[in-house]
């Protein structure tokens, strides 16, 4: 962790802040979020349908909101979209914490999501611009703050709630009330005119600049085909979490074969993300690297896929081993799988963009990924209740692992047909000087 400090510290204070301004928020996001169902359903007496529409909302409105998010971004500044977001997510947290009805609870909900949709484009767009060169060590360096607030987020959280419920919830709207403050008076700010689309100072509308994006063919696949990374990411947190207790049950050995599940994926990418992308950079091409990364990703479901074949033991150490040892294997993949493809993911998108509208592209792009999430889960859920059904433990191995496949060959497809390359300049007129 020392060495990762001292690599952070090389770059200049917008990127640093950039980075501590991520560590803050997944600390203070994820030391509520874990524990929030449990709260409404449990001292709020809220019916499980209204628990997952609360939920939902928050979901539906960030995924929805990234596009606009990022355009705010780039018509008004990254930094502006940055405090907004980190103010927002101040009150909705806080409400969480004070209200119990449902119309509050709603409004809440999407206001932290909203929150997420504003600041996140405009971030990660503010760091590849001030990285310039350094992009993809700058997100690898992302990557890892990134997951340690994951990692971390959880523990203190479970120390609040074991308190109240509202202490977690005020707790974590003061971090992001101390957070806005440092923003709005350290990081320096991102004039407009930096993000303008006209090198002549005249600005596109809004409908023209999406008709332009939308018009860019590369990134368009590009997007599509790292929708399975994600897919597949998330299942450490639905398919192998199940899986894990499918074998193992539901007591305190199912609890702690799940907290190993995230303690796998986060503790590998905070040791190995900046040395696996030192290594990656260092023996191939950005398309490589993605195709492998995906390819990875796919291939960290054939250890699940192979422990169906053995026989569940009854009980002992063999029962414990089957359902820990496969699930916390395929953890450790999917997180290399996504150490070597996150960097050179978020450059491509800078590089596709042209360095243009780079916030908008960041918000399309996980607008479209976020539909993808959804839209895979819903699927890994049914291929997992009929291979219950039809007693073939494997279907959904083999469903994951033939989509990290598909989409490895697709991002091989891309990079041998130039379509990960930067676009060409476009002339732009040369205006007058005094």
């Amino acid at each position: 962790m020392k060495s990762t400090l001292a690599q952070v510290r090389t770059y200049e204070r917008s990127v640093q802040l950039l980075m501590v301004n991520q560590f803050t928020i997944n600390l203070g996001f994820y030391m509520l979020m874990p524990y929030l169902a449990a709260h409404l359903a449990g001292p709020l007496g809220l019916a499980g349908w209204l628990v997952g529409l609360i939920l939902g909302v928050r979901n539906f409105s960030q995924q929805g909101m990234f596009l606009i998010g990022g355009t705010l971004a780039d018509r008004l500044g990254y930094k502006p979209m940055i405090i907004a977001g980190l103010v927002l997510r101040v009150i909705g947290f806080a409400t969480l914490g004070l209200v119990d009805s449902v119309p509050a609870l709603l409004a809440a909900s999407a206001a932290t999501g909203l929150a997420g949709a504003l600041f996140n484009p405009a971030s990660r767009a503010y760091l590849a611009a001030d990285a310039g060169e350094r992009r993809v060590d700058a997100f690898a360096l992302f990557n890892v703050i990134y997951q340690a607030g994951i990692l971390l987020g959880p523990l203190v959280g479970m120390v609040l709630t074991g308190v109240d419920f509202r202490v977690t919830c005020l707790t974590a709207a003061g971090i992001f009330a101390v957070l806005s403050v440092v923003q709005i008076r350290m990081l320096p700010a991102r004039r407009v005119e930096e993000t303008k689309a006209e090198g002549d100072g005249q600005r596109e509308s809004v409908p023209a600049q999406w008709r332009s994006i939308l018009a860019n063919r590369p990134f368009l696949l590009f997007s599509l085909a790292m929708i399975g990374s994600y897919v597949m990411s998330f299942q450490v947190y639905l398919a192998l979490p199940l899986e894990v207790r499918r074998v193992g049950g539901e007591g305190e050995f199912g609890t702690a074969a799940v907290a190993v599940l995230f303690a796998v994926s986060g503790l590998s990418t905070i040791v190995g993300q900046t040395g696996v992308t030192a290594w990656c950079k260092a023996r191939m091409e950005p398309g490589r690297a993605l195709a492998w990364g995906l390819f990875t990703m796919g291939v960290a479901f054939v250890p699940l896929m192979s422990a169906t074949a053995v026989p569940v033991p009854d009980g002992g150490i063999g029962l414990w081993l089957l359902a820990a040892v496969p699930p916390a294997l395929s953890a450790l993949l999917l997180s290399l799988g996504t150490m070597v493809a996150y960097p050179f993911e978020m450059d491509t998108i800078v590089r596709l963009s042209g360095n243009r509208l780079v916030a908008t592209h960041y918000g399309l792009y996980n607008t479209i990924c976020g539909v993808g999430i959804t839209l895979g889960n819903l699927l890994t859920g049914a291929a997992l209740d009929a291979a219950r059904a039809a007693g073939v433990s494997a279907l959904p191995w083999i469903a994951l692992l033939g989509l990290g496949l598909a989409c490895a060959a697709a991002l091989h497809g891309l990079h041998r047909t130039g379509r990960l390359a930067a676009p060409a300049p476009q002339a732009r007129p040369e205006t007058a000087t005094a």
